[in-house]
């Protein structure tokens, strides 16, 4: 191109990891090289409403939006672009040349919003409808993991309408998985949002009506007594690569909301200390189970290690991984060789590239 690229920062949300995405955004939008790329700043309030406009930012932060203008984005081929509406008439605000979803949680990393970047006809970083979907459902991606032989801990699956009809025989079944401790979890969220150790029937009823109130379905799973908790990115799209591991010590009973993003108390070692032969297994693994799940540009995946077994599960995958001054995702990288500006400009070609791909599927059949 003979013009720098539209490149639209898209973050907030009608999410529980709201803030988390303004603190991703920050932090993106700081390293971004303005001599190659026009950004173009997107935000989503708490309530689902766009915006565009100046200090949006601080506005979202403070959710004082009468000095910014109403977004419209258009699910319309071959001319993607933000408009604003004034006075009754919808003006073009600007044309999109890319869109980087720094968003996390629902309606962000669920495959929703990719499935409106994908009407829009409109190159954007990370995985697809399918890959984020999939990801994103705690329950569905362990059924993926355990027909691709990938090791994951035993769980179950309850909706809230079990919950609301029938407690305690909910209880019943999620004891019986194994014994405690036990963590619940919403199906489809992130940052450690909703999630509770269980360690008695009691911290379990807790846990489960914790979870139920961030999601219709919640996972229930089987804890690890003493468990190591490392971490790898990857990034690529039909060839991904593996970073060296990372591992997360939590100070709290395990890697929580308020640890992760208010208190900053967690270590973070980099490389985590295991033997190298672990260190390759685990990133084939994570590379296996990246296509499994059909990601594409960006994914962190976590695994726990047992300490007294010496045993590792895969515990999930983040389609779209934190991206704070303290997120491991860029921080691996960095570790590997990336730095956190040449991160952002291969995610940004990784989305055209993966674009591309998709332009060259055939729309239309005649017989």
């Amino acid at each position: 191109m003979d013009r720098n690229l539209k490149l639209g920062v898209l973050y907030g949300g009608r999410s529980g990891e709201h803030e988390v995405s303004l603190m991703s955004a920050r932090s993106v939008l700081s390293v971004i090289d303005r001599t190659k790329f026009d950004v173009v700043e997107i935000g989503i309030s708490r309530q689902g409403q766009w915006f565009v406009g100046e200090n949006l930012w601080t506005s979202l932060q403070h959710e004082r939006f009468d000095d910014l203008l109403p977004a419209i984005f258009l699910p319309v081929p071959q001319n993607p672009a933000v408009y604003t509406k004034q006075d009754g008439h919808m003006t073009l605000y600007s044309t999109l040349d890319v869109v980087f979803p720094v968003m996390h949680g629902t309606y962000s990393e669920d495959g929703t919003l990719q499935g409106l970047l994908e009407l829009a006809d409109v190159a954007y970083v990370g995985a697809g409808v399918l890959g984020s979907s999939v990801c994103m459902d705690k329950g569905l991606f362990k059924d993926v993991m355990i027909a691709n032989n990938i090791p994951t801990l035993p769980y179950l699956v309850i909706n809230r309408t079990e919950i609301e009809k029938n407690l305690e025989e909910c209880l019943d079944r999620a004891e019986a998985i194994a014994p405690y401790p036990l963590f619940t979890k919403p199906a489809n969220l992130g940052s450690s949002v909703g999630i509770s150790k269980c360690t008695s029937r009691s911290d379990l009823m807790e846990g489960m009506m914790q979870a139920a109130a961030y999601d219709r379905r919640i996972v229930v799973e089987q804890g690890v007594a003493n468990p190591r908790e490392i971490e790898m990115s990857v990034l690529g799209n039909e060839e991904p690569k593996a970073s060296v591991p990372g591992e997360v010590v939590p100070k709290d009973i395990f890697y929580t909301y308020a640890e992760k993003y208010i208190n900053d108390t967690a270590d973070l070692l980099i490389p985590a200390d295991i033997p190298a032969e672990m260190t390759i297994k685990l990133q084939d693994i994570a590379v296996r189970a990246y296509k499994a799940t059909d990601c594409a540009g960006m994914s962190r995946v976590d695994f726990l290690l047992d300490r007294g077994s010496g045993e590792f599960y895969l515990n999930e995958i983040n389609t779209i991984p934190g991206f704070t001054k303290i997120s491991m995702y860029p921080k691996l990288w960095e570790a590997s060789g990336v730095p956190y500006p040449a991160l952002i400009e291969k995610l940004i070609d990784l989305a055209l590239a993966r674009k591309a791909q998709r332009d060259q599927t055939e729309r239309e059949f005649r017989s």
